[in-house]
């Protein structure tokens, strides 16, 4: 019963001390997006189509930018990575096979690049000259990490059983049947351990510009014995890698924008009730109840949590439209340690 009390008076606390109610000031913020920022209709993927949905993002983010904030954003790339392995899959007769970390850079510079321009056009809109640049960016793995041993994060289109066989036997790709809907590619999913280009990114946000990092979760490399690195077939959890950027960067605030504006306890039934605050106590004790799906909202809330017990900082899920709101403190899902 003392315990419960104590917890209660230093709740109340916290929810009315300076450090959440005057969440105006000017912050460091790294801002996590998912797929749904990048590819808003999954029947419309083209190029064209993916940069309008990175303009929508651009508005949002801008909105942070004009207010002072300084801001660095991190993205996923799941779906973009799918499609370079398609395109190598069906042109395999005539060009090579992409390996997995180059897909990771080349979909950092394209998704990059969407978002860049998007940023600008929108910033010179509000004639505000913030200069926004994308920095290609190698994370350390480990290659001893036990992912590379049991790979199970799938990538890829679907396959028949004849093609998946054959990848196996020529490309040496780990496969497994995917509920009856067919094989699909797994691939390891080490620990982000340290971003190669931290300094760099630093640096640009000394001169004030906005800096696209770590997309994908990073180029996955591991660093060999006499220092130098080399690149490793594997992809990191966008999110995860998000978390450690803002970590290392020690940021005021670390935000994953969603497809949900927030969190939910016994989420999709009647029960469903949306969160709006709650400590990082109280989510290790929903995370243990399984009110967040793996996969899902789960890595989400993981991440947000190591970030605040780390820093001592608040992080936020939300998704871009109440990304604002979310900032000030009336929108989201506010986690604090």
């Amino acid at each position: 019963v003392a315990k419960c009390c104590i917890s209660r008076i230093i709740y109340s606390y916290i929810m009315n001390s300076k450090e959440l109610t005057d969440m105006s000031d000017a912050k460091l913020i790294v801002l996590a997006i998912g797929g749904n920022s990048l590819i808003s209709d999954p029947k419309h993927v083209s190029v064209k189509a993916q940069y309008q949905a990175a303009e929508e993002t651009a508005r949002h983010i801008a909105k942070l930018i004009t207010a002072g904030h300084r801001v660095v954003v991190a993205h996923g790339n799941g779906p973009q990575v799918g499609f370079i392995l398609r395109r190598a899959e069906l042109a395999r007769e005539v060009l090579h096979m992409v390996p997995l970390d180059s897909c990771v850079a080349d979909t950092q510079g394209a998704i990059g690049y969407n978002l860049q321009m998007a940023l600008y056009n929108e910033l010179h809109k509000l004639s505000d000259h913030t200069p926004v640049a994308t920095v290609v960016t190698q994370v350390v793995v480990d290659s001893e990490d036990p992912s590379f041993s049991k790979p199970a994060k799938p990538i890829g289109s679907f396959m028949d059983r004849e093609t998946a066989e054959k990848h196996q036997r020529e490309d040496m790709w780990s496969v497994v049947e995917d509920s009856g809907r067919g094989y699909r590619r797994v691939v390891p999913s080490p620990l982000p351990k340290r971003i190669v280009e931290m300094d760099a990114v630093k640096a640009l946000l000394e001169r004030r510009a906005v800096v696209i990092a770590a997309g994908g979760g990073g180029i996955p490399v591991a660093e060999l014995p006499d220092g130098t690195l080399e690149g490793r077939e594997a992809v990191i959890d966008k999110d995860l890698a998000a978390c450690l950027l803002a970590k290392e960067l020690q940021a005021d605030m670390f935000v994953i924008s969603t497809a949900v504006e927030k969190a939910a306890l016994n989420f999709g039934t009647p029960d469903q009730r949306f969160i709006d605050r709650m400590s990082s106590s109280e989510a290790r004790t929903y995370i243990d109840q399984g009110h967040f799906a793996p996969g899902s909202m789960l890595p989400k809330i993981q991440a947000v949590v190591d970030f605040a017990e780390t820093t001592g900082n608040i992080g936020i899920i939300t998704d871009p439209k109440h990304l604002s709101e979310a900032i000030a403190g009336t929108g989201g899902t506010l986690i604090f340690p």
